[in-house]
């Protein structure tokens, strides 16, 4: 019996990682959404794998103008919004599909505004979500949020 398991192990093993491969590598896609201001870096707005969407990092850039929305951290919060739900729905997702956010803030002192704000879009069963001050965001912004869905 051993001497079985030892010859069909390394057979078991090859079959279970290139069917993951192969599986993977099918199932994941590249979101670009029209809605949304361009990568300003080598990143996708989102990428899909199985039923499962990771969305970059948004920040309050108005996407007709590419340029930061005025009004601090409400104006960017709620642009930052946008931006993501664009994404989300240029992927067939929706808000109610967001299972974990994370917001990162320039300033922790802005918390209460920013959650003010996020509470209008994620009003009943938010996500989970982790929430940060970090020494500088990408163009001088206030907030940055990214998330994960999943597809129900």
């Amino acid at each position: 019996m051993k001497t079985l398991v030892a010859a069909v192990a390394p057979l078991a093993l090859t079959l279970l990682v290139a069917g993951g491969c192969a599986s993977g590598s099918e199932a994941r896609r590249v979101i670009t959404a029209p809605g949304a201001p361009a990568a300003i870096g080598p990143y996708s707005h989102a990428v899909e794998a199985d039923d499962t969407l990771w969305v970059s990092g948004q920040v309050g850039i108005d996407p007709a103008t590419g340029q930061m929305v005025p009004g601090g951290i409400e104006a960017e919060t709620r642009q930052a919004l946008k931006n993501l739900e664009a994404v989300l729905k240029a992927a067939g997702y929706s808000a109610r599909d967001v299972v974990q956010a994370q917001v990162f803030l320039a300033d922790m002192n802005d918390f209460a505004a920013m959650n003010a704000i996020y509470a209008e879009v994620f009003k009943s069963e938010p996500p989970a979500r982790a929430t940060v001050q970090v020494a500088r965001l990408p163009k001088d912004a206030r907030i940055e949020i990214a998330c994960t869905a999943v597809r129900r």
